[in-house]
């Protein structure tokens, strides 16, 4: 069974009824988060201490032709409770997804605002949540899904950020741009494209240099492997034997309704693949949630939820099957409230909005991954030819793999940087497997690299508790000094 594909060859079958296919798994990682998140009841509105507002933006930012004038409304929210004229702007750059599900999950500029008595937007990114150029027909075919990528959203944030600040009566105020995840990388590009608009850039999480070959392919899936082993050499041993026996299972006469009764599905089961990825889900994703306290970015989950999944699998009666074990462990992710009494596996509703992220893996985001011998996942290569075919028969499109590292570059990024680039940092904690396709090292006395051991996916921009542990509230201070002197930077020269 190929059971670990390149992410990449992973995304297709999740929006389309999880078909079965060999080569086409049905979990694949976003930079933000995965398949996990497309849960089966409706989320509640976030609780969010912002205004909503929408902003008349033009289609394509890059061509004259009559069809690029047409205008759609941008979402963005706005929080003035403790700005004053002239003070600085802190705007999040929106990622693959709801901007209100952005912004409820990252309460760290708010906790910074009073300081700096700073404006609070986040900005949608075109395409997601209610940022639809062609409303209903966005998604429809490549003609309109065409001005979906990363150029278009980052001219859409300069456009915004330079008319808010004319609107504002406000063209001194310093802007500081942060994103988490893909945002992150928005953020970082952000600073880099448009350094008249924004004077600095707080990137966390963000892995631009998971592109071409800069990091290993297998580095993403070797990350959440040495998460679980840190955690318990034989958790991750269970795990990586528990595929196996899935197969085995899947091949008896009977296996897909044992694996039903396995599972607690609501359904039986039609295929092998969506119990493996289920499965696959759990464990990826906690590996990036393995947040120090309770959090329900991705679910509801205890503080280490990894550590928590690997005492289940420890304390199992010898006798115990691997697979049992591993399934045990990953209903902490998908049941920690103890709500469910069955699983509905082969149906998942996309409620923050992520659906076109497959569109940007096919064409501009390419990220190969693979699984090493040293990986819990079963190993495996990656195949461009089919991965490419693959795009242009869901989408009409091909890939472009080397399209960001040309654009953004990426490659020899220390030497590039330094020469020209300032007023980066870049937050990364190693238990988040995108952190290995991220910058660890300082580039410059202005392009800094915060790295955790503890920390796991923009763990920094979350809000602020009395459970922190102190680790992440030295970098937190950190960050906070760091953007304290270039703002005091910016007035002493702006005078």
């Amino acid at each position: 069974m190929a059971a670990c594909k390149s992410f990449l060859l992973l995304l297709f079958t999740i929006f389309m009824a999880l078909k079965p296919a060999n080569s086409l798994p049905a979990v694949f990682p976003t930079p933000t988060h995965f398949q996990s998140l497309f849960k089966q009841a409706k989320n509640p509105k976030p609780n969010i201490p912002y205004s909503s507002h929408y902003f008349p933006q033009v289609l394509d930012h890059f061509t004259f032709q009559p069809k690029s004038s047409k205008i759609f409304y941008q979402k963005y929210l706005i929080n003035r409770h403790y700005w004053h004229q002239g003070a600085p702007l802190f705007v999040y750059t929106g990622n693959e997804g709801d901007i209100e599900w952005f912004a409820a999950n990252t309460g760290f500029l708010l906790d910074i605002a009073p300081k700096f008595q700073a404006l609070v937007v986040f900005v949608e990114h075109r395409f997601y949540g209610e940022s639809m150029p062609f409303g209903n027909e966005s998604y429809k075919s490549a003609e309109t899904l065409g001005y979906l990528n990363s150029q278009q959203a980052l001219a859409d944030f300069a456009v915004l950020i330079t008319s808010l600040k004319q609107n504002l009566s406000s063209e001194a105020s310093p802007v500081m741009v942060f994103g988490g995840s893909y945002g992150g990388m928005l953020a970082a590009w952000f600073r880099l494209k448009y350094p008249h608009i924004a004077m600095g850039a707080l990137a966390s999480s963000a892995p631009i240099l998971q592109f071409d070959d800069i990091v290993p392919w297998s580095s993403f899936y070797d990350a959440v492997s040495q998460d679980f082993k840190d955690a318990s050499l034989n958790c991750f041993e269970v795990i990586k034997g528990s595929w196996e026996e899935l197969e085995a299972l899947s091949a008896q006469r009977e296996g897909l309704a044992e694996l039903s009764r396995t599972f607690r599905t609501c359904k039986d089961l039609h295929s092998i693949y969506s119990a493996r990825d289920w499965l696959w889900t759990a464990f990826v994703s906690t590996a990036m949630v393995n947040y120090p306290t309770d959090a329900n970015f991705m679910m509801p989950l205890p503080a280490y939820p990894v550590q928590q999944m690997c005492k289940i699998i420890d304390g199992f009666p010898a006798g115990a099957t691997r697979l049992s074990r591993a399934f045990a462990a990953a209903s902490l992710y998908y049941n920690y409230s103890q709500a469910r009494k069955c699983f509905d596996i082969e149906h998942a509703a996309d409620v923050h909005g992520l659906h076109l992220w497959d569109w940007q893996v096919c064409t501009e985001m390419v990220m190969p991954m693979t699984c090493s011998n040293q990986s819990m996942f079963p190993s495996s290569g990656f195949d461009y030819q089919e991965f490419a075919e693959q795009c242009m028969k869901t989408h009409g499109v091909r890939p472009r793999p080397h399209w960001i590292t040309t654009e953004f570059g990426g490659k020899r990024i220390e030497q590039v940087l330094k020469r020209f680039g300032s007023n980066i940092v870049f937050s990364n904690g190693m238990q988040d497997p995108w952190s290995r396709g991220g910058v660890l090292k300082n580039i410059s006395a202005s392009i800094i690299a915060l790295v955790t051991e503890k920390g796991a996916h923009h763990v920094d921009f979350r809000s602020a508790t009395k459970d922190d542990p102190a680790w992440l509230k030295e970098l937190r201070r950190r960050e906070v000094e760091i953007i304290q002197r270039w703002i005091n930077e910016y007035y002493a020269d702006y005078r």
